[in-house]
């Protein structure tokens, strides 16, 4: 889709756990700086599709590769070059400094012996500073807000360098406000030409950020267009089973905005 180049291809990807089959048939592309959200009802595939795409599952059958080499010849420190996964929390067993966290995303680049290089911090400082949080870089991670430590976690999958950003649901344990200063961050990196792909499971959300919508049923990808095309009131409701209506309102004057609103049916 759009005028990126193609860099991830996900061939008739079949996937799952042992002989269970979970996602079947699963094809698309993207291209450098797109930021695609993958929605879907609970246990339609999500995940296990993220899994495979990180290299956490070996595919059953199709294939996934970057610039035609498929990911599953690659070692863990090469996918990891190209994937940078954000987790939805992350405890560390130790009160880290913001600083030294985010410095464990240069892991694929240093030998267990080597030490950190001032190239390495200069990656992590920029990493933080993109994102606003460079004067957090002295705290300790285990004493921030939600919204700070999943900043942080972003920063340090920024400072792996990968080519893509993978998201599993990374606003659900936040409020309002820090899902939007996450969401809008998120969006930043991606018109920069990091490539980003999130699952969620508000479709506002993907209104807000998304440049495009994989829409999943059953273990199978059935729509994959522009957001505005997948996030309506028919898709919806067949999906997630729930009378919703897809509106498009004036949210200022002259600036239409698309919603989702939850019908109650008692009502």
């Amino acid at each position: 889709m759009g005028d990126c180049a193609a860099l991830l291809e996900v061939e008739r990807l079949n996937c799952g756990y042992g002989k269970l089959e979970i996602v079947h048939e699963a094809t698309f592309v993207m291209g450098r700086g797109e930021f695609c959200c993958i929605i879907g009802a609970n246990g339609c595939g999500k995940t296990t599709l993220l899994k495979t795409l990180l290299g956490l599952l070996a595919p059953q059958s199709g294939s996934v590769s970057i610039d035609g080499r498929p990911t599953a010849k690659m070692d863990e420190k090469e996918l990891a070059r190209y994937f940078a996964y954000i987790p939805q929390a992350h405890r560390p067993p130790f009160p880290f400094t913001v600083a030294d966290v985010v410095l464990m995303g240069r892991t694929p680049y240093i030998n267990r012996l080597a030490q950190v290089s001032d190239e390495d911090k200069a990656v992590a400082f920029e990493s933080m500073e993109l994102l606003g949080i460079e004067h957090l870089a002295e705290r300790t991670y285990t004493q921030l807000s939600g919204g700070q430590q999943q900043l942080v976690l972003i920063a340090r999958a920024l400072t792996q360098e990968p080519l893509f950003l993978v998201m599993d649901e990374p606003t659900a344990s936040l409020d309002f406000g820090n899902q939007q200063t996450v969401l809008s961050r998120m969006r930043s990196l991606s018109t920069r030409g990091t490539s980003v792909i999130m699952v969620t499971h508000d479709p506002d959300h993907a209104l807000f950020c998304a440049d495009r919508v994989l829409m999943m049923e059953e273990g199978r990808i059935t729509g994959d267009d522009l957001t505005a095309a997948i996030i309506t009131t028919e898709n919806l409701q067949r999906i997630y089973g729930e009378d919703v209506v897809v509106l498009d309102v004036e949210a200022m004057p002259g600036r239409m905005e698309r919603v989702c609103i939850p019908l109650l049916k008692d009502r």
